[in-house]
């Protein structure tokens, strides 16, 4: 490698490097507000934390007759989904005719401390597709359920099949015990008992800075050190600090949620081994309705293996895989998601229609 030392060419790359600098600082002083969440959408229902949104459908199409509720996972912030224009599931969904819902789940504090899964997918859940129903005239909506809200998905429609058309699961952890599952061998041998009764809620905090250590150097070093290439390019500086902005926005999670979920998902695998029970007994046998289990190939947080594991699970004959050559979050964010995904969706969906 020829290493050009010359006094000269060193200045002229410190002079960029300077100037590069000073336009990173002015366009971090005029960034403005960060936005959380792009597309127009309304309150419907709201109960204690949680708000059920529709978005606005699209002037120009006429969406299907059987709307698409969102369920997201309880630890992260649902604007993933609809994160900036042209990375947004939620618009790809509108545009391939979708009627789409979404449930935010809010920030819980210490009066949802003792707030159960049965709680969230009995109670909120439910309540949440009742109101869609009614809203419709439809007995049955479509589900999309994404990573934890996968799970609690499945569990819904196991516990509530006749109100469930089509279900939908997006990097969605069945099998919590798979051996390249990193989170589940380290909260193996956390004591979960001792952690809430002494904490109570979980702290959003603490489980975020838990997800960034399962890949330390990319997701706090290296993406840090690749923020001086765009300091200078203004788009490409909000759209960074738009997944900060997610990154960092870490709900508190309610205790006896947390623990159920930990003991009987993490610990005991009981969805896919059996003996689970959230309200009454969840058995998988029991989702009979057409199913389309979608996964990423490089997902660090849930394995392929561990969302592959649904097939042969489900009671329906109707169940279809589909594969994305990228991450966790690419799914929701790159522009190759956007081209397949939505509209991969809309399709499945309109056949069952």
């Amino acid at each position: 490698m020829n290493f050009d030392m010359r006094p000269d060419a060193v200045m002229q790359e410190l002079m960029g490097y300077s100037q590069k600098l000073a336009h990173g600082v002015r366009n971090l002083s005029e960034v403005g507000e960060i936005s959380s969440g792009v597309s127009p959408k309304t309150p419907v229902y709201s109960e204690d934390k949680l708000t059920l949104y529709r978005f606005d459908p699209p002037k120009d199409k006429i969406p299907g007759r059987t709307p698409l509720l969102i369920v997201y996972a309880l630890v992260n912030r649902p604007y993933m989904t609809d994160i900036q224009e042209n990375r947004s599931t939620v618009k790809g969904l509108m545009d391939a005719g979708q009627d789409v819902y979404l449930i935010d789940w809010g920030y819980p504090d210490r009066a949802d401390r003792y707030l159960t899964l049965d709680d969230y997918i009995n109670g909120y859940i439910d309540r949440c597709v009742d109101v869609m129903c009614q809203r419709h005239k439809v007995d049955k909506i479509n589900i999309l359920g994404i990573c934890q809200g996968g799970t609690m998905s499945l569990c819904y429609a196991a516990l509530h099949p006749d109100k469930v058309k089509n279900l939908v699961t997006m990097v969605t952890p069945v099998d919590f015990q798979t051996p390249d599952n990193m989170l589940s061998h380290w909260v193996q041998q956390v004591d979960i008992d001792m952690l809430v009764d002494t904490l109570g809620n979980v702290p959003g905090e603490m489980l975020n800075w838990t997800f960034l250590n399962l890949k330390p150097y990319q997701l706090m070093g290296q993406k840090y050190l690749g923020l001086l290439d765009t300091l200078d390019d203004p788009d490409a500086l909000k759209n960074f600090l738009r997944m900060e902005k997610w990154i960092f926005d870490s709900p508190d999670q309610a205790g006896e949620t947390f623990r159920q979920f930990i003991k009987d998902f993490y610990q005991g695998n009981k969805l896919l081994k059996g003996g689970l029970e959230i309200g009454a007994p969840v058995s998988l046998k029991n989702v009979t309705m057409p199913v389309l289990n979608i996964y990423a190939e490089q997902d660090h947080l849930v394995p392929p293996d561990a969302s592959r594991a649904l097939r042969g699970q489900v009671g329906s004959r109707d169940y279809t895989e589909l594969s994305f050559p990228g991450g966790h979050i690419g799914i929701y964010v790159s522009g190759k998601a956007q081209k397949t995904v939505p509209p991969a969706i809309g399709k499945w969906l309109d056949e069952r229609a």
